[in-house]
C-alpha cells in the first residue's frame, strides 16, 4: 500500500498501524502527485495493488521487501523518534521561564 504524506492527517496517522497489524507491506510517500503517477491521475491518496502483471512480479517483490524492511518492521523505532526529541522555540521559552520562577521561590 502506497500512502500519501500530505493527505488527510488521520489516514497517514491510522492506516499504517493498521497495515502493520494485518501483514500488509506499506510505505510512505511524498506528495499526491507521485502516487497520482503510479496510477496515471493527478493526484491520489493511497494505492493499493491486488492484481500483478507476471512480467511486473519481481519488481514488485524488490519493492515489497524495501517497505517491508523500511516501514513495517521499523514501525515501532519511527513511532519512539518522530520529531527527534527537540522542543520548539515557544516551548522553551515556557520552560525556561518556569525554571526561572521556580528558582526565584527557592532564593525566596
Amino acid at each position: 500500500m502506497l500512502i500519501q504524506e500530505d493527505c488527510y492527517h488521520l489516514m497517514v496517522l491510522f492506516m499504517p498501524a493498521l497495515c502493520r497489524k494485518m501483514g500488509v507491506p506499506y510505505c510512505i510517500v511524498k506528495g499526491k502527485a507521485r502516487v497520482g503517477r503510479v496510477v496515471r491521475r493527478k493526484t491520489c491518496a493511497a494505492v493499493c495493488f491486488d492484481k500483478v502483471n507476471p512480467e511486473d512480479r519481481s519488481t514488485l517483490s524488490k519493492l515489497v521487501e524495501t517497505c517491508k524492511t523500511n516501514y513495517n518492521e521499523r514501525g515501532e523505532e519511527i513511532r519512539k523518534h518522530w520529531g527527534g526529541g527537540i522542543l520548539g522555540a515557544k516551548s522553551q521559552a515556557r520552560i525556561a521561564k518556569f525554571e526561572k520562577e521556580k528558582a526565584k521561590e527557592i532564593k525566596l
